[in-house]
């Protein structure tokens, strides 16, 4: 029987990330992942922030930066966030960007096995023997730790019956040739007919292809389809001759967790990223929040590990940060819903033509970080006269977020 510290399911972004930093310590990890290569089948928008970027230097994998985006009201008021020059987000190629955080932690000494996922496991005082099929063929491991960095359907999580996200959205994005656009800027558009109760996008990917997407709660579609909210928006008579010369390369479609789940820690098991419900609710995006999850855990992780200190009690003691860090989600979904979600098409055309003034578009791009959304949003708040009548209705949201 093989023998690990830490087994981790999923060698995503953020399942590699931990098995970096894991083995950097001299623990022994083993990383598993059902595909047969890394970074594919690809499921997200691939931008990665400057912060995450900096963290594994994977600059070869960037592909286009991105100063800000270019937002359109449901009848078709632009608003401008950003500046020229001042890099906002990365796009990446994620095979590229996942293949490298991946080869980081083989360099640091973690194995990997691919073609190989979880069948069942049998828990002990001292760990867990796990069974996994490996190229056709069942292997048993043990292990003392078992992290569950396995995705929006996470098997570590369903089995041992920890929960769900908060919100659990669906997202649907192609790649296409024949869109034309300034490569450094993202196109947003909302309203209710393309975006339901959140926003689509364009992101160029440098290579004179685009990603168009959409993504919504599925009880905010009213019956529909998020594809169909994808053909609604390239046939919206608004913005229907820029799409017109748009051919499809791939499509992708693919939940998307936002929402730390209530026991993200048991008796030695722990989940990351995806998996824990980590994604941002105000963009989707995963990779950053995952990456400060596993910054805010690594010392005192690696101590229990070393000591064989991994109950419940002492895990849940470790990732006290994650209380931090579904706090400031439910703060960014509560300004999310009340500036975004709940109004309708008229009122959002209203917030609109209030964040096009000259001085409401120096505060957004003066407070505007996409890591940190609540701190724009209670500035617009507290800031803009219009605005004001909300500010009671967001206190209340945050106080019981």
């Amino acid at each position: 029987m093989d023998q690990y510290q830490v087994l981790i399911v999923g060698a995503g972004p953020v399942g590699s990330r931990i098995a970096t930093e894991l083995a950097l310590r001299d623990i022994s990890v083993l990383l598993v992942e059902e595909h047969s290569e890394i970074g594919r089948p690809f499921q997200c928008a691939g931008l990665v922030n400057p912060s995450s970027m900096e963290i594994v230097g994977l600059t070869e994998s960037i592909l286009q930066n991105i100063d800000g985006a270019k937002i359109h009201s449901p009848s078709g008021t632009m608003v401008q966030v950003g500046t020229e020059g001042r890099v906002r987000t990365h796009v990446v190629c994620r095979k590229r960007f996942d293949q490298g955080v991946t080869r980081q932690a083989q360099e640091a000494g973690a194995h990997l096995w691919l073609l190989c996922h979880p069948l069942e496991v049998e828990t002990n005082p001292e760990g867990h023997n796990v069974i996994l099929m490996r190229e056709g063929k069942k292997v048993e491991v043990k292990c003392k730790l078992l992290i569950g960095a396995d995705g929006a359907h996470s098997w570590v999580r369903r089995t041992f019956k920890m929960g769900r996200p908060t919100e659990m959205m669906v997202g649907f994005q192609s790649e296409v040739v024949g869109y034309e656009s300034e490569d450094n800027w993202l196109q947003m558009y909302s309203g209710d007919a393309v975006a339901a109760g959140l926003f689509a996008w364009v992101i160029p990917s440098g290579l004179g292809t685009h990603r168009i997407g959409v993504w919504a709660k599925p009880e905010d579609l009213n019956g529909r389809s998020v594809e169909e909210l994808y053909d609604t928006l390239l046939d919206h008579p608004l913005w229907r001759e820029r799409f017109s010369n748009c051919k499809e390369i791939a499509r992708y479609c693919g939940p998307i967790p936002c929402g730390v789940i209530k026991k993200p820690c048991k008796n030695r098991i722990l989940l990351i990223g995806d998996a824990a419900g980590m994604a941002k609710p105000t963009t989707g995006g995963g990779i950053g929040p995952g990456f400060n999850q596993v910054a805010a855990i690594i010392e005192k992780l690696t101590k229990a590990i070393n000591a064989d200190k991994l109950s419940e009690k002492s895990l849940n003691s470790i990732c006290k940060p994650y209380k931090e860090l579904k706090k400031d989600q439910a703060k960014a979904r509560a300004l999310r819903d009340l500036l975004v979600t709940s109004p309708s098409d008229e009122q959002l055309d209203s917030h609109f033509e209030m964040f096009n003034r000259k001085d409401v578009l120096e505060l957004i791009n003066s407070e505007g970080d996409i890591e940190h959304p609540v701190i724009l949003g209670m500035a617009l708040l507290r800031k803009v006269p219009k605005f004001r009548k909300l500010a009671v209705k967001a206190g209340i949201k945050i106080i019981f977020a």
